[in-house]
């Protein structure tokens, strides 16, 4: 939602992706400087609101983002293994270790399966939407994993190197 209004008012010309990159927070900075906000190239609520973006405006969309990741990477999976996966999205973005944003964290390169094979690209369904919901409520059946794979189909053993948190379905939630 912020890189498309700073793209409206001129502030940013690359894609529109969700991804709190140089590029976006060089956008940010610009925009706040000519606004008089401190330029920290965050997207703090005093930015979101100079910009124009409420905030339920941003959690619909963090909504959205979520129910899309959670509904392409799990949707045959049980209600609480699909919750486990969109809990995983929010340890990674409280993890130092990862992005601090729920784009950054869905966007990075290579972190999900899904943003590369076409799934993303699919409409939730109201289940991925509930989930979500959970997931951001704070429920967290992966009790602080920051990975998750199905151990049928991964394909770096990189991943079998992570120790076992819980297993719910096919999929094994790591630290």
């Amino acid at each position: 939602v912020a890189q498309a209004k700073l793209t409206e008012m001129g502030y940013y010309d690359s894609l529109i992706d969700g991804v709190l990159s140089a590029n976006t927070k060089q956008a940010l900075i610009n925009f706040q400087k000519d606004q008089n906000i401190l330029e920290t190239g965050e997207l703090n609520s005093v930015t979101l609101t100079a910009l124009g973006v409420s905030s339920d405006e941003q959690a619909n969309s963090d909504l959205y983002l979520l129910a899309k990741l959670i509904y392409s990477e799990a949707r045959g999976e049980i209600y609480t293994g699909q919750v486990a996966v969109g809990a995983v999205v929010l340890n990674r973005v409280d993890d130092a270790g990862f992005p601090n944003t729920l784009q950054g964290v869905i966007y990075q390169p290579w972190a999900f399966t899904a943003l590369h094979d076409g799934q993303f690209n699919l409409e939730p369904n109201a289940t991925a939407y509930q989930a979500a919901q959970d997931a951001i409520s704070g429920w967290d059946p992966s009790y602080g994993s920051l990975y998750y794979y199905n151990p049928t189909t991964a394909t770096s053993s990189w991943i079998f190197t992570r120790t076992t948190v819980v297993v719910i379905g096919n999929h094994v939630f790591a630290i």
